[in-house]
């Protein structure tokens, strides 16, 4: 279910994305930040020296090379006071808020955007998060719900299938492992060879398993 694009340039870094296109909505995996480009995109493909991504909001195709700076949601974390918080556990906190709707507009007041962000995210590190980082945080999970593009139940629900399907296979490889020989019995009424003749003496041939020998 999972494919693995790669993205090199001679002279920048390596970008490594996971796409998981089977799901039912899309996963934050292949959804993608474009610095200097608003809105969020889907990665839909590669070519040899970047990707093609396609707008979630208009369908539009376009290609990234590789100099372009891009961030897939699923790797964006938020800064606590104690640790850093998934930007998908942000929004799965959003969606619980509302209840699978839109949150408030992004365009708030700045009171208003860090009232709601506090309400969301209690710990966030006062220092490193900005009030226009809360208002990117509720304008991308706007988009992504006006588009039907996130679903976290979904999501946990893809997951557990997976890992279940996981399990499986392992089962299924430690059963093959494991499997039980054949018997001893089984084994040697199969095919034990007769012994060979020792030191020029006679050496009777072996009572068949199982029944009395003949003719003695």
């Amino acid at each position: 279910m999972y494919a693995l694009y790669y993205i090199q340039h001679p002279k920048h870094q390596l970008f490594i994305y996971f796409w998981r296109p089977n799901s039912d909505c899309m996963a934050l995996e292949q959804i993608l930040s474009i610095s200097g480009k608003s809105g969020l995109f889907r990665l839909v493909g590669q070519m040899k020296n970047g990707i093609i991504v396609e707008s979630i909001v208009d369908g539009k195709r376009f290609p990234v090379h590789g100099a372009a700076k891009v961030s897939a949601l699923e790797e964006i974390s938020i800064y606590t006071d104690t640790e850093e918080v998934a930007l998908k556990d942000v929004f799965k906190a959003i969606y619980d808020k509302e209840g699978g709707k839109q949150a408030l507009s992004h365009k708030e007041d700045e009171a208003k955007i860090k009232a709601y962000f506090e309400g969301i995210l209690t710990n966030y590190d006062r220092e490193r998060v900005y009030p226009s980082d809360m208002a990117k945080v509720i304008r991308w999970y706007n988009l992504l719900i006006e588009h039907d593009a996130f679903d976290p139940n979904a999501e946990e629900a893809a997951e557990e299938a997976e890992t279940q399907e996981a399990e499986s296979k392992e089962k299924k490889a430690a059963t093959k492992k494991t499997a039980p020989k054949k018997s001893t019995a089984a084994q040697s009424k199969a095919g034990k060879a007769a012994p060979k003749k020792s030191g020029g003496s006679s050496v009777k041939a072996p009572r068949k398993a199982g029944g009395a020998q003949r003719g003695g």
